[in-house]
């Protein structure tokens, strides 16, 4: 059974997000959310909670630390309405590859906009176009769990920023151009696209577009 609402949420305010020196010290998959992103987190849970009322969710996420903890705080309000909760690596962020200093971080991200955000593939990690494979991949499996009976009326995807807008990008068949147009979800955005009485889903939220 297809869903009525898919809802994409990024994580919450991370260590990274609040002190960029972070990267250099810790790996990516290991940064803890900050106390905002935890209560980001808590406030969305809530958002979250009012879209579902008593409806079932099946829920996808990345297993990053930053994003399972944001999916713990999320979870105090809709634990009750969950009927499985997985963890798929495919939900991941864009892998930057080796931890690196600040400034080679800013380098990169520099020759990255002037390149392709798509194109542009990091040293030692992935580009946008890897990451779009790979959430084409998770895509057949959700589909393949749409054909569960008794699927529930709602998923839920908690991951990344960039992730996020791969797997939007990928979901309306969006070109290269109009994906680069596209700014980062803010952290805890809740994202939601729904069934229409045609069967296509519309996206129901305005994301930020660059000029």
């Amino acid at each position: 059974m297809r869903p009525k609402r898919i809802i994409l949420i990024r994580h919450g305010n991370s260590e990274g997000n609040a002190d960029r020196e972070r990267y250099a010290t810790i790996p990516d998959h290991a940064l803890n959310l900050s106390p905002e992103g935890e209560q980001q987190a808590l406030d969305a849970g809530q958002v979250i909670k009012q879209l579902l009322g008593d409806e079932t969710v099946r829920v996808y996420l990345s297993p990053y630390t930053r994003t399972r903890q944001t999916y713990q705080q999320i979870s105090q309000s809709i634990a009750a309405n969950v009927d499985q909760a997985l963890e798929d690596p495919r939900l991941r962020e864009q892998d930057w590859g080796h931890m690196r200093a600040t400034d080679q971080n800013e380098e990169i991200t520099r020759e990255r906009d002037n390149f392709s955000t798509f194109y542009y593939r990091i040293p030692d990690g992935e580009s946008g176009a890897d990451v779009y494979d790979r959430i084409s991949t998770f895509l057949e499996t959700m589909h393949r769990d749409f054909k569960e009976p008794d699927y529930p009326p709602n998923a839920l995807i908690v991951t990344h920023g960039f992730a996020m807008r791969l797997f939007l990008m990928r979901w309306f068949h969006w070109t290269v151009e109009e994906f680069e147009k596209l700014r980062n979800p803010r952290n805890c955005q809740v994202v939601v696209i729904e069934l229409q009485p045609d069967n296509h889903y519309k996206l129901v939220d305005n994301l930020r577009r660059r000029h």
